[in-house]
């Protein structure tokens, strides 16, 4: 009897010390809290694999693994959203290493070729590039007559149209660009346009006119000039430097580089320059304005990874799009960034991310021209990297594409390839690296459509219906229509697809 009571004794007074306990846990004021919004010791993850917690507190290891994954994502996102930034900048130092200062203005006067890398140029302008500067003070540039093209800013924005598109209407005229915050006079006789950057780009296309380019070119270098508005009582003697056939780099890098690029845009550009929440995104990987940027070995491993990915991101984006409403048709493949009509790519306030992506991988020159077209005005783009059945095209194979009669364009019509490495020129023994229908050596079919081939050898009497391809070399193609009419908005006519020829 006195070893059962010993035990009841034991059994009660462990029961006394679990009660105890369980007081102790149970605080007097306690919440009803959600599962959800609880961390349990151990989370199972596809990419970071276990991480583990103590009552919420991350372990080392776990602070280590996420501070990796965090700085690495904020680096791809400062890649996709420094392109912008580092393409304009990749412009200027282009231009820098083709022989061009801050006043020269550049003019491609035998027309562009494979030898300069651009994004995504065409061949049948001519081209007129410069660097609008106001870092030093306001700019005065003197647009000629009959010209067409975009001033984007160091983040490339949109600034102004210059020519038929801008407020001279395509008479020439006088800008006069001022600095961000400019509050000095302001002189009549200009039209004012305030930058938010010191640095702007002028992409200006001259059109040639009848074959003849040379009688173009001289049109524009009768009036064209670039000079500070210091110098307006006795402008300084133009400088043209003629770009054609030279070999220069236009295009951002995409691997670690790519930051350094960026760093530079940053550093040079007032401080307010950007948006916060991009300054932000470069800021947390080291770019931040007065500041050196100088990884050390493991953020500079993170940051040559956020480019990989970056990059491979802006690929699969810009050439297997998965956004529906960015094709034209339902049964083609061709589609644009430009499909939802706003060159800010904003859609009911919001902000289409992958559409701006692809424009700012593949393209040159942002305008709401380009995404706002009108009946007989300005020009549609179409692109696309596959042929009818969705496979990437293949340089060593052959192809064709029919254009139904009576394609929709009041000026004219063409078709442009590009590698699918540098999405510049494709890189042939034929310099236009394209057909346009403004050429007399490019036939209609009989029923007025047109065929045009593309491959590494033409086709027998289709000579001036080929686009030259290369084996081993992927490709891709824009379809410009310039001055696009009703039939191409309303759809009710489409081109055909590009088929593969067994």
């Amino acid at each position: 009897m006195r070893r059962i009571g010993l035990l009841l004794g034991v059994t009660w007074l462990s029961l006394a010390v679990i009660e105890s306990a369980l007081a102790e846990q149970t605080p007097k004021y306690a919440a009803d809290v959600p599962k959800s919004i609880l961390t349990p010791n151990v989370v199972a993850t596809e990419g970071l694999g276990e991480l583990k917690f103590f009552d919420g507190l991350p372990t080392n290891e776990t602070t280590k693994k996420v501070y990796d994954y965090l700085d690495t994502a904020r680096g791809v996102d400062a890649f996709l959203n420094g392109m912008p930034a580092a393409s304009i900048h990749a412009f200027i130092m282009g231009m820098k290493q083709a022989g061009m200062d801050t006043f020269s203005m550049g003019i491609h006067s035998g027309l562009l070729d494979a030898r300069s890398l651009w994004l995504t140029p065409n061949t049948t302008v001519i081209y007129c590039i410069a660097e609008i500067n106001v870092k030093d003070g306001p700019t005065v540039m003197e647009v000629p007559p009959g010209v067409l093209g975009p001033v984007d800013d160091a983040y490339f924005r949109f600034v102004t149209d210059v020519g038929l598109t801008g407020p001279d209407k395509g008479q020439g005229g006088k800008y006069l660009f001022l600095p961000p915050g400019y509050d000095g006079e302001v002189p009549d006789g200009y039209f004012e346009v305030r930058t938010r950057t010191f640095r702007n780009w002028l992409l200006m296309r001259a059109f040639v006119i009848d074959g003849d380019a040379e009688k173009t070119v001289k049109s524009v270098k009768d009036r064209w000039r670039l000079y500070p508005l210091a110098e307006a009582e006795k402008p300084r003697l133009p400088h043209f430097v003629d770009l054609t056939g030279k070999r220069y780099n236009t295009i951002h890098a995409s691997d670690f580089t790519f930051f350094e690029e960026l760093n530079e845009v940053v550093q040079y550009e007032p401080a307010n320059a950007f948006d916060p929440e991009i300054v932000g995104q470069f800021a947390a990987v080291g770019i931040k304005k007065g500041k050196p940027f100088e990884p050390d070995a493991r953020m500079k491993k993170i940051l040559t990874e956020s480019a990989a990915i970056g990059n491979a991101a802006a690929r699969a984006i810009s050439f297997r799009p998965r956004r529906k409403s960015l094709y034209f048709y339902d049964d083609r493949q061709w589609y644009s960034p430009f499909a939802g009509g706003s060159h800010e790519f904003l859609n009911n306030g919001e902000q289409v991310l992958d559409d701006r992506i692809i424009f700012h991988y593949m393209a040159t020159g942002i305008t709401p021209a380009m995404a706002q077209s009108a009946v007989g005005q300005r020009s549609a783009y179409a692109f696309t990297a596959h042929d009818q059945t969705g496979s990437y095209l293949d340089g060593g194979k052959n192809y064709k594409i029919t254009l139904p009669k009576g394609v929709p364009a009041k000026t004219f019509w063409s078709f442009v390839v590009y590698s699918t490495q540098h999405r510049s020129l494709l890189e042939t023994d034929q310099r236009s690296a394209g057909v346009d229908s403004s050429n007399r050596s490019l036939k209609p079919n009989e029923d007025g459509s047109y065929t045009v081939y593309f491959g590494p050898k033409p086709p027998v009497g289709k000579e001036g219906n080929w686009v030259q391809t290369m084996p081993s070399k992927g490709w891709c193609v824009l379809f410009r229509l310039y001055g696009p009419l009703e039939p191409w908005f309303e759809k009710t006519w489409k081109p055909g697809d590009i088929e593969l020829v067994e």
